[in-house]
C-alpha cells in the first residue's frame, strides 16, 4: 500500500495580504516528487479562496477574485501578537478557518508524514498554528517544517514551532536532509536515485482551482542585492532549458486550460539571447494566446527593443521593473544595477512595443536603513513622470543578507530576538512618525497612479 503524505500551506497572519500570483511553488514541487516516489499526496492549502467548506461558513465575506487570477483571501480579524500591540493597524488571519482546516485533516487517511512549508519569516504564527493543529489531530505522525522561514531562522523554528524536524537546507526542490529523515522514519521509503531540477512539474493539479500557474525559467540569482536573500536561499544560479520550460507551459495549457502564467524568476532576462528569448520566440510562433506576468521586478538594464517586442508579442500583460530608487547615491548602496538614463530608455522600449502605462509597474523601495521619505517621494514622482505605475515595496530586514547588520543597528525593534519584527508593514528600520509618514507616501503614490491612468 502506498504511504500517504499531507502537505500544508499555512495561513498568513499579518496586517495585510493579497494574492499577487502567490502560490507555494516549493511545496508543490515537493508534492510532485513525493508522488513520483510512491506517495499518495493530499494538499491542504490554508489560503484556498475556493475551499468548498468555506462556502458554508457564516459571517465570512467571499474573497473578490480579479482578472488574471489574482485577488483577495478569506480574512478574519484576530488579536495582534503582544509584540505588535502598539502598531495602529488591524491584524488578521488570512485563509480558511481553523475549523475547516481541522475537518480537512480528519478527512484524510492517517499519513506517514506531514509536510508544512513557510514563507515570510514574520508569518511564523500561522505556521505554528498549522503545526499545533496537525499534531493535535495526528500526535504520532512526524511533522516536517521547511521553506523560507525555516531556512532563514532555523534556530527559532527548531525551538518554538513544535515541528519534529526542521529542514533548513537552502533548496526549494528536494533537500538532502529530507531523504535522510524519510529513510529513517518511513519503512520501505525508496526515493528516486537521480533528481532533476524543475522536474517533475509542481503539482498544481492538487489545488481546488488553478487560477494561474507559477513557473521558473531559472532558479537563484547571479546578483547580490544587499537587501535580498535569494543567493542564500538558492546559492546556485541554474538556468532551465527553454524547450523544457515551453513544454511545461504547454502541458498546463492543454491539460488544464491554464491561460495565465506568473514567472517567479529573480533574474528572468539575464543572458536572454540564449535563454528566455528562445522560449518567447517559440511562444510567439505557436500563437497560443497565453498571458504572462512577472511579479518579481525585471532588471532594467536588460530591456532593449528586441526584448520589449518579444515580451509584448508573447503575451506579457503585467510588467514590473525593479526601479528601487531614483537617488543615484543611494542606488550605489543597492548595487547600481542600471545607469542613468537606462530606466527611461527601458520604458520607451516597452511603450514602443505596445505596452500601456497601466501595464508597466515600477517597484519603489521604502523603509530601507538610511533612506528618507523625501527620497521615496522623489522616486515615485520620477516613476510616474516616466510613464509607469509606481508601487511601494516595503523593506523587510532579512537574516543572512548584506544589509542585515545595518538593519539590526538602526531598527527600533529587536530584530534578532523575534522574526515577527521583520514585518515590512511596521517599517521596522525607520523611526519618528513612521505611520504618518508612510500614510502620506501611500496617498501620494495612489494620486500618481490615478493621474497616470488619465493619460
Amino acid at each position: 500500500m502506498k504511504p500517504t503524505a499531507i502537505l500544508i500551506n499555512p495561513w498568513v497572519y499579518d496586517f495585510a495580504a493579497y494574492d499577487l500570483w502567490a502560490k507555494p511553488l516549493g511545496l508543490l514541487y515537493l508534492a510532485g516528487r513525493l508522488r513520483k516516489s510512491g506517495f499518495t499526496v493530499h494538499l491542504i492549502d490554508c489560503l484556498d479562496a475556493y475551499h468548498a467548506l468555506m462556502e458554508e461558513t457564516p459571517d465570512m465575506k467571499k474573497p473578490v477574485r480579479r482578472r488574471y487570477g489574482t485577488g483577495k483571501f478569506w480574512k478574519q480579524n484576530i488579536s495582534k501578537p503582544p509584540q505588535l500591540s502598539t502598531i495602529p493597524r488591524a491584524y488578521s488571519r488570512y485563509g480558511i478557518t481553523p475549523q475547516v482546516f481541522t475537518t480537512a485533516l480528519k478527512q484524510t487517511k492517517r499519513p506517514e508524514a506531514i509536510f508544512i512549508t513557510s514563507l515570510m519569516t514574520y508569518w511564523y504564527p500561522g505556521v505554528f498554528e498549522a503545526v499545533h493543529l496537525a499534531k493535535h489531530v495526528y500526535p504520532d505522525v512526524p511533522v516536517i517544517l521547511g521553506g523560507i522561514y525555516a531556512t532563514l531562522c532555523p534556530e527559532h523554528a527548531s525551538s518554538y514551532s513544535g515541528a519534529d524536524f526542521v529542514i533548513s537546507s537552502p533548496s526549494h526542490f528536494w533537500p538532502g536532509d529530507l531523504t535522510r529523515f524519510l529513510k529513517k522514519n518511513i519503512p520501505d521509503f525508496a526515493p528516486e536515485e537521480k533528481l532533476e531540477a524543475f522536474l517533475p512539474y509542481p503539482a498544481f493539479d492538487l489545488l481546488t482551482k488553478i487560477d494561474y500557474v507559477s513557473v521558473l525559467g531559472s532558479s537563484g540569482c547571479p546578483f547580490r542585492c544587499p537587501y535580498c536573500a535569494s543567493s542564500y536561499l538558492h546559492p546556485q544560479y541554474t538556468k532551465r532549458e527553454p524547450l523544457e520550460l515551453f513544454e511545461e507551459v504547454l502541458f498546463w495549457h492543454r491539460e488544464y486550460d491554464v491561460i495565465d502564467f506568473a514567472f517567479y524568476d529573480d533574474a528572468l532576462l539575464v543572458d536572454a539571447d540564449t535563454h528566455i528569448s528562445l522560449f518567447l520566440e517559440k511562444i510567439v510562433r505557436n500563437n497560443f494566446n497565453l498571458r504572462f506576468h512577472c511579479p518579481n521586478g525585471l532588471h532594467i538594464t536588460y530591456i532593449d527593443q528586441e526584448i520589449a517586442n518579444l515580451l509584448y508579442k508573447a503575451g506579457f500583460k503585467s510588467i514590473r521593473l525593479g526601479l528601487e530608487t531614483a537617488d543615484i547615491e543611494f542606488q550605489k548602496r543597492l548595487g547600481r544595477k542600471f545607469s542613468e538614463g537606462e530606466f527611461q530608455q527601458a520604458v520607451e522600449h516597452l511603450k514602443r512595443a505596445g505596452f500601456t502605462t497601466d501595464q508597466i509597474g515600477s517597484y519603489v523601495l521604502i523603509g530601507l536603513p538610511g533612506q528618507t521619505g523625501d527620497q521615496v517621494a522623489e522616486t515615485m514622482t520620477y516613476a510616474g513622470r516616466m510613464g509607469t505605475m509606481p508601487y511601494l515595496s516595503e523593506y523587510s530586514p532579512i537574516p543572512h543578507t548584506a544589509m542585515w547588520k545595518e538593519a539590526v543597528a538602526v531598527s527600533r525593534f529587536d530584530l534578532v530576538s523575534d522574526p515577527i519584527f521583520h514585518n515590512n508593514s511596521i517599517i521596522p528600520c525607520w523611526d519618528g512618525d513612521v505611520f504618518e509618514k508612510v500614510s502620506t507616501l501611500k496617498a501620494m503614490v495612489k494620486e500618481i497612479r490615478d493621474e497616470a491612468r488619465k493619460k
